[in-house]
């Protein structure tokens, strides 16, 4: 199997996973799902784990943003 087919299974994985932790609020979800892929393929283990902890990064640098971004407005809204 090609690399950019286990790639695109991965990424397809990776968004169904984190819509199924977001669902069931089960944060660790993608860990079972990678033991369960690591019993077949260690080669879609690894892309699947490179897809979600990428996405998962993603959103918590995107939350940053965003904190960073409302606090900035909040102290630039007060009166001095």
């Amino acid at each position: 199997m090609a690399d950019d087919a286990v790639i695109r299974m991965a990424n397809q994985l990776a968004e169904e996973c984190l819509a199924v932790q977001k669902e069931t609020g089960e944060d660790r979800l993608f860990m079972e799902v990678g033991d369960v892929l690591g019993a077949s393929s260690q080669t879609l283990e690894e892309a699947f784990l490179t897809a979600i902890r990428t996405r998962m990064a993603e959103q918590k640098g995107r939350a940053f943003l965003a904190n960073k971004l409302k606090k900035h407005r909040a102290a630039a809204a007060q009166p001095e």
